[in-house]
């Protein structure tokens, strides 16, 4: 690979990638310009603009992406009720695909031949980043600088960034307990202290949710509107994606919702266990479930529900520009045109339960399924037919088989 000209870096402001900042300058002698998302993780992002102006980064270009980010990429992806391994809401992989998608694009407004981001070679935020920029770039360069620097311990990056007075932290002179990644659906810390999966995960690593045994003893309600599958009020006040995630958040953080310690199945080949808190769209998960109980018909539900780990695994391994999540994706859209109505959830000591739900588009008939008098609604005469019907195999292969016993 040529050496690039000018790279866009997907920036954070913090030491490893301010080290990446200059050894791109010194490496390939090029311009950078830097990008760094507001993602909703909480951060401020002000002191990352000072760091690249003062390191003399060509471009600096700092987002607040909160909006398009809950828009078009947490609720599509929650219109399908994505759990990978059964389990993990995506939190860290539906952050990807955004962030790659900026930094092609301002690679394109600035005139950049490359961008860098700064995962490592074990991981899979590597390959959630490179496929992304693939797809929409096909002839982007990509510069991963942890696969390809000598910088390989905590040493040698601090001796780098004292020769190239990039300040330090002090905290960030010894090793962290553990690393962080955060957006607005949730945090994720992995690493050093958490690497034992037998090991129970310090109360300290939490960030957001309170241990679900010191949350209120007293349950709250909140009721979540929806309409075609997305989120669009909390207790009837209309809200935008962005607001809804982050009062949810706020709800489920104080009731201790959301927490989950996983061992996973990286992309890569490696196991890893990560401690992820996904208050707001724990929330979101079990009230879209309560509300599509109503108003998607058996069929659809359940052909959902076998699409949804395929789906789920193509976002988790860096395919979310691929065209069988595009698919898969209008499959799940068309199912939404009725999943609107409102879910009430009660919270309490960790827990977010269904109570009750409603809907103009219901297709829950009680006069269908009462034990009362059905006044005609439903014929009972007419199951037997139908399960002589259903019972033909079976009574054609244990014929067979008493036959061939006999």
């Amino acid at each position: 690979m040529s050496a690039p000209k000018k790279v866009v870096l997907a920036y954070s402001g913090g030491l490893d990638t301010s080290i990446i900042l200059k050894w791109l300058q010194t490496e390939y002698g090029c311009e950078v310009v830097t990008f760094t998302a507001d993602l909703g993780q909480g951060e401020e992002l002000e002191p990352a603009r000072k760091k690249a102006e003062m390191m003399g980064a060509t471009g600096i270009y700092i987002e607040d992406l909160r909006e398009e980010f809950v828009r078009d990429f947490v609720f599509p992806m929650f219109r399908a009720n994505a759990l990978y391994e059964g389990l993990y809401l995506l939190g860290t992989s539906i952050a990807r695909p955004l962030i790659s998608k900026r930094l092609v694009e301002i690679a394109a407004e600035t005139g950049a031949d490359a961008v860098a981001h700064g995962a490592t070679g074990k991981g899979n935020d590597q390959v959630r980043f490179e496929l992304s920029a693939y797809a929409l770039n096909p002839d982007i360069k990509v510069i991963a600088p942890w696969r390809e620097w000598d910088l390989t311990s905590r040493t040698r990056l601090i001796d780098f960034a004292e020769k190239n007075q990039i300040p330090i932290a002090k905290d960030k002179r010894g090793e962290a307990p553990f690393s962080v990644d955060a957006n607005l659906l949730h945090t994720s810390s992995e690493g050093k202290v958490l690497e034992d999966p037998a090991v129970e995960a310090p109360d300290y690593v939490y960030q957001r949710t309170v241990h679900p045994e010191d949350a209120p003893d007293t349950p709250q309600i909140v009721e979540i509107g929806f309409q075609r599958g997305d989120a669009v009020s909390i207790d009837g006040q209309a809200m935008s994606p962005a607001e809804i995630l982050t009062k949810l958040n706020e709800l489920g953080g104080k009731h201790g919702v959301g927490r989950l310690d996983l061992v996973e199945g990286r992309f890569v080949g490696m196991k890893s266990r990560g401690i992820y808190e996904t208050p707001g769209g724990t929330i979101l998960l079990e009230a879209h479930r309560g509300i599509e109980s109503i108003t998607l018909d058996r069929g659809q539900a359940h052909l959902k529900d076998e699409l949804m780990p395929r789906y789920a695994e193509l976002i988790y391994n860096g395919f979310w520009f691929s065209p069988e999540r595009e698919m898969l994706q209008a499959a799940i859209d068309h199912s939404q045109a009725h999943v609107t109505g409102t879910v009430r959830v009660k919270l309490y000591k960790g827990l977010a339960r269904t109570i009750g739900r409603w809907s103009d588009h219901s297709l829950y008939s009680e006069a269908h399924v009462t034990f009362e008098d059905d006044a005609g609604a439903y014929d009972q005469k007419d199951a037997a037919g139908f399960i002589q019907l259903n019972a033909l195999r079976l009574k054609l292969i244990a014929s067979r088989n008493k036959r061939l016993k006999g």
